[in-house]
């Protein structure tokens, strides 16, 4: 297929073109640009690519294609939490246009990444499944379960959307973020050796690899319609729902000589539920996860050594946060998040 991936320059987009380009699918790419030259390691490999704001696509940016993947997004809460405002014009107006566009210009399956934070205010010991109450309590997660919602009033027989529920990710990818768990914890032990938990430890977190979340993406664009359209998947497998101590302790294991350290400064976390990721598999038989946070946590110590991380670059340039404040104080993005003289 010919298949669009927009947010193909970062953490996600960088692993997820290359499993569609390496599957034999004829891929491009669309991107605000942000994040280019946060790099880990060597500059990734690229589909051609349209730099552009998501704000601003027109329906001649999605002609022509088969399907689409869509990641780009504000990608995490507390920058949700920093810019609620451009987070819901960004990850819900924009992102429910893109899909308005889409099936104008005749695209037929349109792949949303949505995620596991939609359930996030669960605090039973249920596994819950893609039919339970949704719970979204920031504005990420929020504009999530807005776009889901949008996109099943477009559904039609001509346009089908497929809401994929990313439980969190972690694993090496050269566009890498620091903000999110086990990436965050890893790089703790390595740096500082020790791994500081704010929290008191007891929060549950689903956990997934990004190449499992890419592999899930792929097996859902070469799915058959009646096993995917208009329907919701946890993207992830159940023995990676872990305890945020549990995911402490797998990150000190992986980098010898580090200890942990739960300090419970924060508080009790809200966000807190264990996911079922039972109807993915059953309904798309090709996908098959295979990263276990061990083995992700390893895989991430060896890339911090092999390309000799820094605390200076992981928090400058790897927390998503951090990185678009220092765009914004040097003056090349402004308060809306816009490039200064695009």
């Amino acid at each position: 297929m010919r298949v669009l991936v927009t947010g193909s320059e970062g953490y996600l987009g960088t692993v997820m073109c290359g499993v569609l380009s390496d599957a034999g699918h004829d891929v491009a790419g669309l991107d605000s640009g942000y994040f280019i030259g946060a790099t880990l390691g060597p500059e990734p490999s690229r589909p051609p690519t349209v730099l552009v704001d998501l704000r601003d696509v027109t329906v001649d940016h999605v002609r022509g294609f088969d399907a689409v993947v869509h990641l780009a997004a504000l990608s995490n809460d507390p920058l949700g939490n920093f810019a609620p405002k451009i987070t819901y014009d960004i990850n819900h107006a924009a992102s429910s246009r893109l899909g308005q566009l889409a099936r104008d210009a005749g695209v037929r399956r349109f792949l949303y990444a949505s995620t596991c934070s939609v359930y996030g205010a669960s605090r039973g010991a249920e596994l819950l499944d893609e039919e339970a109450p949704l719970a979204p309590v920031t504005p990420y997660a929020v504009s999530k379960v807005r776009v889901e919602d949008d996109l099943h009033d477009l559904a039609d027989d001509d346009f089908e959307p497929v809401y994929l529920r990313n439980a969190t990710a972690f694993g090496f990818s050269p566009r890498l973020r620091g903000d999110i768990v086990l990436n965050d914890l890893v790089a703790s032990a390595y740096l500082t050796g020790e791994v500081r938990v704010l929290s008191d430890g007891t929060p549950w977190r689903p956990l997934v690899h990004a190449r499992d979340i890419a592999a899930a993406f792929q097996a859902c664009l070469e799915a058959p319609r009646g096993a995917v359209h208009d329907r919701a998947f946890n993207v992830g497998m159940e023995s990676e729902n872990l305890q945020v101590s549990q995911i402490a302790e797998i990150a000190a294991a992986a980098v010898p000589g580090s200890i942990v350290n739960i300090t419970g400064e924060a508080g009790n976390d809200p966000r807190s539920y264990r996911v079922d990721f039972s109807r993915i598999t059953r309904a798309v038989p090709a996908f098959r996860p295979e990263w276990t946070t061990t083995r992700g946590a390893v895989e991430l110590h060896d890339a911090y050594r092999q390309h000799g991380l820094t605390i200076e670059h992981f928090r400058l340039w790897f927390t998503r946060l951090a990185w678009l404040s220092r765009l914004q104080e040097e003056g090349r993005l402004d308060r809306e998040l816009r490039w200064v003289g695009t």
